[in-house]
């Protein structure tokens, strides 16, 4: 058994967001992170053959040893989902509604971060998937999240878009499951380490459970 997805990014509550100018960029900097201690990273499509860098990571490991959950967002069209599954991704996010995604997430039986920003957006993806990413989250901030839990308190919701590193903390504190960061975290390996390090908890998933 292996951890659900959903489980990961709950723990880790840091989601990384790299863009790249290319593949062999994507794939060092998720090498770094994965060394690091943080377990899932979004590779997106932005990056020029951003397909086979997910195929070159997917088998990976983290410095504790759990095999690596690489997502791939900005996903908005049906070729681009089944390229990722395909490649072995473990998630896809979209940063806007995207039913062609959803159809073959459904079809593969795949986790969909569906993104949205209007409330009714973000409220169709969460009953749909359980989660949702909103994006972009600066616009409304904190409050809005806070908000938007008070209606949906069990959906997994990721803020992502114009968040600062400092500012992941107040962002938990408003309800986000995870927070996505596309920019700004240390590049020195110790200060990265220390970064999940503070922000990781314990994975709640069966996998994971304590043996007894």
């Amino acid at each position: 058994m292996s951890c659900h997805p959903y489980a990961v990014l709950a723990a880790q509550r840091l989601l990384p967001v790299l863009r790249d100018a290319d593949a062999d960029g994507a794939v060092t900097r998720t090498t770094a992170l994965l060394a690091a201690g943080c377990r899932a990273v979004e590779l997106t499509t932005s990056t020029p053959g951003w397909d086979g860098a997910v195929a070159r990571t997917v088998s990976l490991a983290d410095r504790h040893g759990r095999p690596a959950l690489i997502g791939v967002g900005t996903v908005t069209a049906a070729a681009q989902a089944e390229a990722a599954l395909d490649a072995g991704a473990g998630f896809l996010v979209s940063p806007h509604p995207a039913p062609e995604v959803r159809e073959v997430a459904d079809r593969r039986g795949a986790v969909f971060v569906e993104g949205g920003f209007t409330p009714g957006e973000i409220a169709a993806a969460a009953r749909r998937g359980g989660s949702a990413k909103v994006f972009p989250a600066h616009v409304g901030g904190p409050r809005f999240i806070r908000s938007l839990k008070a209606v949906l308190p069990e959906a997994l919701i990721i803020p992502t878009g114009g968040i600062r590193p400092a500012e992941i903390h107040e962002w938990l504190a408003a309800g986000a499951a995870a927070v996505g960061i596309g920019a700004g975290l240390p590049a020195d390996p110790a200060e990265l380490a220390a970064v999940f390090t503070d922000l990781s908890l314990p994975c709640a998933c069966p996998a994971c459970a304590p043996r007894r």
